[in-house]
């Protein structure tokens, strides 16, 4: 690093900690030059994260999108905020862990959609209904059928599972 003192590139580290809750290294260093000391601070370098919509425009990733369509789904459901919330930090984590500058609309909203079948029954068939432009009941119908199914064969683990423990 270098000096803003006697501009000399050669410096060291006296000292490290982390700042703004661990998102920042505040470090005081020393010019091994003049002797001076200085602070700097590192951070992680943040580039956008841009969303490829179906007709190919991009757009900048917004978290508050995914949070809307959340509240939406779990209106009048008995479900805080603080777990909506939780579950919208969940699916943007799984975004940004991809490390893909670009992401297809598609795909944010399938994980949103695996996401709520574990989440809550009614507010994955709500988010669905929206999602896959549901143009009649029997597309209603088809994603019914398919939960009670995944909720069948999960019952069939766990009995089967708890017949092994008693055994």
């Amino acid at each position: 690093m270098r000096c803003p003192y006697c501009k000399t590139a050669d410096s060291r580290v006296v000292d490290s900690r982390a700042a703004d809750d661990g998102a920042t290294i505040r470090r005081r260093r020393e010019c091994n030059a003049c002797g001076k000391r200085f602070t700097t601070y590192e951070v992680v370098e943040k580039l956008p994260l841009m969303v490829v919509k179906n007709d190919g425009r991009r757009e900048v990733f917004k978290r508050d999108k995914i949070l809307n369509g959340l509240i939406r789904s779990c209106d009048k459901r008995d479900i805080s905020m603080e777990r909506i919330a939780a579950l919208a930090n969940a699916v943007e984590r799984d975004i940004r862990n991809t490390m893909d500058q670009e992401v297809p609309s598609k795909r944010i909203g399938e994980l949103v959609m695996e996401k709520l079948k574990d989440f809550d029954d009614v507010a994955y068939i709500r988010f669905a209904s929206v999602y896959r432009k549901f143009a009649d009941v029997s597309g209603f119908l088809d994603e019914l059928k398919e939960l009670q199914a995944r909720k069948k064969c999960e019952a069939d683990k766990v009995a089967q599972a708890e017949k092994g423990i008693k055994s």
